[in-house]
């Protein structure tokens, strides 16, 4: 942090201490029963921001017009060292099992491990605890001991009141199974653990080297004969650390290893090939520990961690000696179905196994499909081209190998061609013209006629890209040594070279030098290529993730057909490790009881629809209307048609009669469903691509001006798909002018279809303040609510890895009486973040707290408040609870603080997470009743049995019906609930609310609060404070990160400045703006 900075948030903290964010805050005891899952409570300052000194004219307003504390948009506040959002101060915060040693006996959550989710984002927890590892502090803690134990651990916290920091400390038990809906059966592709090991495995730590190796070297040493036949076999190793074994090896292993007499080969002159191998006993594994906590017997532990964590590894070894592995992932280069996807990158399916815990005390291995892209197995040449663009080899060499400049005054740099192929550096490749018989075939022969020749022969070296040079072959030169005549040769070419030492005549002398690791190491871009097997870790283009999920997308019959085929490839029987050490599965899929909930109505003013186990129904059939309307006529209004974007731009341009039809026909539609139009013909304008600012600027001014009113609604006809354009257009009318727009493509204008309008109309509507539909229920206007209640969402979304952008928090609210709309708030939340920090959460939930209490609750809080969150492993669980909820749960005490009449007040929370990034799969039998037409289980299947786990509180439910593809569940986990409701309360009121999505006619499979917020996330990047002339969210920094490896040691900046505010003259902050 800046100085002045620093001692801002300095002041802040200190004036903030009885404010919110203070010690003063009473806290909540957890109503929840069954064996208790400890959790450690602490806490810290809120971030603090500077006071605002007035806002210009182009970000007028504020983004959350009462949010407390204001500040101005320039300024720049932490979001990673406010303590009780980084526990910096717990060693073991990052594993996955969170051994939690704040207090001093070990506290622990459920994993990642433990329920093989799958989180691809890099959000969830790190490396996994070492055996052995001896906890300082030794004095064990109870629920009742005070609360000054835990302040030394704490920084910058003053407590002055226990009762704040009471927050839950167990995650609930199951109350009970759903007794609603109807039974059924399916099969989960999840396979029973029949044995398990029951013996201690002793656990090793290996040092080799001096612990810095990289991962080949040290795969050479343990693979090595000598260590092995020292080892005598039967060996897990983990790749890195860690080693286990039924051997009882008390004495340390310290042997030092030539691997190049391993090879059988001389040591180079000045070089040696040794290394020391050190590998100690840290302790043992208790097995059994695992088998008292299935059966119920014991409490969980690190030593269940410690079993799960073996388990899962001796699963692994194997696969990961035959197959690329990625994780729990595996891909055989022999892999049938891969295809390529364009940019030098092929997509290639594989198999993914985890180990879990099952609800019936017992252990399941999930197996599944695996998706994952890698760089193209090819010529280097051929992938050199598709990453670049370039036309062919010719305009390649021709352009990559110079510099140019954007006009005569500016500097020279690299041509774009040459900084696409700094993707390249790091990969590894092979070349072609070592040992091949047909040596004066031109180079371009070798790599057509003879790709199977050097596979054969290309085994042993391989070579990294360092960089890829601005000189090409003829350029490059170097001075060598005849071997025959042994004469010096200066300055001989690389051309020159090949064409003398191996009588290969360069086809492609022009393109770019490859540089090696190696010093002093080149070769010619067309006798290189590259290994298989290397993950391609950028973000993949549009056109890419087009290619991406049409090739990832399968039917439920062909998904299982691949799952097969990924048994026969782990194949479990002849696995000699797990044998050894007695793990055996079944090779049947387990199959489940389930149950299908019935199915909801869904109303619209004037009919009821009753999509039975469809989960589809039309609105431009039927005379529907929508179920609430704008609720202010449509006065005001102007559209802009902006020509010039996309691939064939002749034909996608709007001419002015064309738009203005399809306004009419939209016009038309819109008032059939109900909603209210004064204006009929709005003014529209044309403008080139490039001008969005301007576009918008000068539609927002002919709206107004034709009616002497702040227009309401801009709508944009754009010829094109154009991000960049897009996220101009929502940047200029979010925030320069707070009024919603909708933007739609020529295409679809062009042929003006019924369903296609009706469609934009949903989404029209609801920026205009209306709704789509409603499930009516027993409770009438109350919806699904015995009490008044008030929904959250939250979710935090996280830029590609390698890039430098913020995360982005999310926050949504439910703002009617039955949860069908919500508003939404987003702010920048630190680089790579996923808990959502003081600030934020007050700053963006304060104000719509307020507008539930003036306009649902008449002036009281909510009852009942469900706060649902997404995008967290089971490993920050605790997290959630003791940092987001803590922070909820202080606005609406600070907020009682300040108005008598609502002390007393009773809110009871329930926490609820929704993730769909696990590999669990609903295969329904074709005579069960679950079963739909196309082999994907019917909206409603909810499965709480077998695959969730043994003791806790949650289910799984498929609330969608999949249109492609295999449908893929939710995975619902309640972390607690104050409120005391059945499970077929909760869960019903899950499902039903997935019908009230407002821009789609099915329902949706996650709970809209949480689709919302995802929604508004990524919306919400249009608005970072970046100059528009390097793109929405483009800076210097982020195109230098953009060509570095996921894996880089580039630190990403700490700090980072708030979103541009949305202007809120027209109320937008309380409109569903992001839909």
């Amino acid at each position: 942090m800046a100085g002045a900075a620093k001692k801002r948030a300095k002041q802040a903290r200190a004036d903030n201490r009885g404010g919110i964010g203070s010690s003063e805050t009473a806290g909540h005891e957890s109503q929840n029963n069954g064996t208790p899952i400890p959790l450690a409570a602490f806490d810290g300052p809120s971030d603090t921001r500077v006071p605002s000194q007035g806002l210009s004219e182009a970000s007028r307003g504020r983004r959350m017009s009462n949010a407390p504390p204001s500040r101005a948009p320039s300024a720049v506040r932490s979001t990673l060292h406010d303590p009780a959002r980084e526990p910096r101060f717990n060693k073991n915060i990052d594993l996955p099992g969170n051994a939690y040693n704040i207090y001093s006996q070990s506290l622990v959550t459920m994993t990642d491990l433990l329920t093989g989710s799958d989180d691809g984002t890099g959000n969830g927890s790190g490396g996994l605890p070492k055996s052995g590892s001896k906890n300082t502090n030794k004095t064990k803690a109870t629920s009742k001991e005070p609360i000054r134990k835990i302040v030394p651990v704490l920084r910058n916290l003053q407590v002055t009141d226990k009762s704040q920091y009471e927050l839950p400390t167990t995650l609930p038990r199951r109350p009970d199974f759903n007794d609603t809906g109807d039974n059924c059966t399916v099969a989960i592709n999840s396979y029973p653990v029949l044995e398990y090991p029951t013996k201690t495995v002793f656990q090793y730590d290996v040092l080799i080297g001096s612990g810095v190796e990289k991962r080949g070297l040290v795969k050479a040493l343990w693979q090595s004969k000598t260590l092995q036949e020292s080892l005598k076999g039967g060996w897990i190793f983990d790749g890195n650390r860690l080693a286990w074994a039924l051997r009882d090896v008390n004495d340390e292993i310290n042997m030092e290893i030539d691997l190049d007499a391993e090879k059988g080969q001389q040591s180079r002159e000045g070089r040696t090939n040794r290394h020391r191998v050190m590998i100690r006993k840290t302790g043992a594994v208790n097995m059994a520990a695992l088998k008292g906590y299935i059966e119920g017997q014991m409490v969980f532990d690190n030593s269940i961690l410690e079993a799960i964590n073996f388990l899962d590894h001796l699963l692994r070894e194997t696969p990961s000696k035959n197959m690329f592995a990625i994780k729990r992932s595996f891909f055989h280069p022999l892999m049938v179905e891969r295809s390529s996807i364009s940019g030098g990158v092929e997509a290639m399916k594989g198999v993914y196994q985890s180990i879990r815990l099952g609800q019936q005390r017992n252990l399941v291995v999930n197996v599944d499909v695996s998706n994952s892209t890698f760089w193209g197995g090819w010529q280097l040449p051929i992938i050199a081209q598709q990453v670049s663009g370039a036309r062919d080899f010719n305009d390649l060499g021709n352009m990559a190998c110079q510099q140019v400049r954007e006009n005569i005054n500016a500097p020279f740099k690299d041509h774009k061609f040459l900084v696409l192929l700094k993707k390249l550096k790091k990969t590894k490749f092979y070349v072609l013209h070592r040992g091949l018989s047909s040596r004066k075939l031109s180079c371009h022969s070798l790599l057509v006629n003879h790709l199977t020749e050097m596979m054969d022969d290309q085994g042993t070296k391989t070579f990294i890209i360092k960089d890829i040079s601005l000189k090409n072959a003829r350029q490059w030169t170097f001075n060598m040594k005849d071997s025959k005549t042994g004469k010096e040769i200066d300055n001989i070419s690389i051309f020159d070279y090949f064409q003398r030492k191996y009588s290969i005549h360069l086809e492609w002398p022009g393109l770019p030098v490859i540089e090696t690791t190696k010093k002093g190491v080149a070769f010619p871009m067309e006798v290189c290529i590259l290994e298989e097997g290397q993950r391609y870790p950028f973000k993949l283009g549009p056109r890419q993730t087009s290619d991406m999920i049409k090739f990832a997308v399968s039917r439920p019959d062909k998904r299982l057909k691949a799952i097969e085929g990924g048994l026969k490839l782990l194949n479990w029987s002849g696995d000699r490790y797990l044998a050894n050490y007695g793990l055996k599965m079944s090779d049947k899929m387990l199959v489940t009881n389930a149950k299908l909930l019935k199915p909801p109505q869904v109303a619209f003013t004037n009919k009821t629809e009753t999509p039975m186990y469809s989960g589809r129904w039309r609105l431009d059939t039927g005379n529907k209307k929508f179920a609430t309307s704008n609720f202010a006529p449509l006065e005001s209004w102007g559209v802009c048609i902006i020509n010039g974007l996309g691939y064939n731009i002749a034909s996608s341009n709007l001419e002015l009669g064309e738009a203005q039809y399809f306004i009419s026909k939209f016009v038309d539609t819109y008032k059939a469903l109900g909603g209210k139009v004064t204006l009929t013909q709005p003014p529209i304008i044309t403008y080139p691509a490039g001008q969005a600012g301007k576009a918008v600027h000068d539609v927002f001014l002919a709206a107004g001006n034709k009616t002497n009113k702040r227009p309401q609604m801009l709508v944009f006809l754009l010829s094109g798909v154009e991000a960049f354009e897009y996220l101009r257009i929502k940047k200029s009318a979010d925030c320069r002018f707070g009024v919603v727009s909708q933007c739609m493509q020529s295409v679809h204008v062009k042929r003006a279809q019924a369903q296609y309008m009706s469609n934009v109309c949903m989404k029209f509507n609801a920026k205009l303040g209306g709704s789509t539909a409603y499930v009516p229920t027993k409770l009438g206007d109350a919806g699904h609510f015995k009490v008044p209640t008030m929904i959250i969402g939250a979710d935090v979304s996280h830029a590609s890895p390698g890039s430098m952008q913020p995360s982005m928090a999310a926050i949504t609210a439910s703002i009617d009486k039955r949860a069908v709309r919500y508003a939404a708030a987003c702010e920048t939340n630190g680089h790579r973040v996923e808990m959502i920090t003081t600030f934020n959460i007050e700053s963006m939930l304060t104000p719509f707290i307020n507008h539930w209490m003036t306009h649902i609750g008449l002036g009281r809080f909510p009852q009942h408040v469900i706060y649902f969150r997404d995008g967290v492993s089971e490993g920050q669980f605790q997290h959630v609870l003791q940092q987001e909820v803590r922070d909820i749960k202080r606005i609406f005490e600070t907020l009682a603080k300040g108005n008598p009449a609502l002390k007393g007040s009773g809110i009871r929370m329930t926490v609820i997470v929704a993730s769909k990034r696990h590999h669990i799969r609903f295969f329904p039998p074709s005579n069960s009743k679950a079963h739909d037409s196309n082999g994907n289980p019917c909206p409603g299947t909810l499965v709480e049995r077998d695959i969730t786990h043994p003791f806790e509180y949650d289910f799984y439910l498929n609330s969608h019906s999949a249109i492609q593809g295999t449908a893929r569940p939710t995975h619902y986990h309640v972390l607690m609930d104050e409120s005391g409701q059945k499970p077929a309360y909760i869960q019903n009121m899950i499902y039903e609310q997935c019908y009230q999505y407002v821009r789609s006619t099915t329902p949706v499979s996650l709970f809209p609060a949480v689709y919302y917020a995802h929604l508004a996330s990524n919306r919400a990047r249009a608005h970072e404070d970046i100059s528009s002339s390097l793109g929405p969210h483009t800076n210097k920094e982020e195109q230098k990160m953009k060509l570095q490896s996921a894996n880089s040691s580039e630190k990403p900046p700490t700090e980072f400045p708030p979103l541009l505010p949305m202007d809120n003259a027209n109320g937008i902050q309380f409109t569903m703006w992001y839909i």
